[in-house]
């Protein structure tokens, strides 16, 4: 499981985002890079990770469910996943 102080930031970050979202869209179009360059960087979408909703792991994400490959092991061997079986053949 990732540091609680890792997962608290990237929480920060993606509140951050959002709140800044219209803004940045606005400068950005009307080429007002000196403003953009005023807000703060952590309110940039490309500073975001994706992370497992789970556990906070960086590394190994499943987009399609949100969560690590490890997780997404586990819960798919429990049958948690609707959908998802195990490949045999």
């Amino acid at each position: 499981m990732a540091r609680k102080s890792i997962i608290a930031r990237q929480n920060k970050r993606e509140k951050l985002v959002e709140k800044y979202a219209e803004l940045r869209a606005k400068f950005k179009a009307e080429g007002d890079y000196q403003a953009l360059d005023l807000l703060p960087k952590n309110s940039s979408k490309v500073r975001l990770r994706n992370r497992c909703k789970l556990t906070g792991r960086g590394k190994g994400y499943m987009r399609m469910f949100g969560i690590s490959r490890i997780k997404f092991r586990e819960l798919a061997s429990n049958g948690m996943i609707p959908g998802v079986t195990k490949a045999s053949w």
